[in-house]
């Protein structure tokens, strides 16, 4: 805990390692989660539909980040990690000039069946 995933067009620009790390800081300053326990998994999406539009029509990027914590966190803290995502997005993610931005986040209290391991 944190378990965060991040889904995101391929074809964007997006420091992913700079987005990690300082999101795994404001998760520590916000949430009170441990650095060690901040854990990021990004994943490509190679096709990402939009509405109606034709092939070939302005591109759309989407980049949708779901952070999961263990339950406790009140919805104001909540409030402010998905700010703080949408903030760190507009910073990370390069703008190409050729697509529109989607970017979303959510905060989701882990089911209290959550364990983990490690070696």
């Amino acid at each position: 805990m944190p378990q965060i995933i991040v889904d995101h067009s391929t074809h964007i620009d997006f420091d992913r390692e700079g987005f990690a790390r300082e999101l795994h800081a404001s998760l520590v300053e916000i949430a009170a989660a441990k650095p060690e326990a901040c854990k990021t998994q990004f994943r490509a999406s190679e096709v990402t539909a939009f509405g109606y539009e034709e092939p070939g029509e302005l591109g759309h990027a989407v980049v949708h980040v779901m952070i999961g914590l263990l339950a406790g966190r009140t919805e104001e803290t909540k409030a402010k990690l998905t700010e703080t995502v949408l903030e760190l997005l507009k910073k990370h993610v390069r703008e190409d000039g050729h697509s529109v931005l989607h970017a979303s986040a959510e905060v989701r209290d882990l089911d209290p069946s959550y364990r983990k391991f490690e070696r």
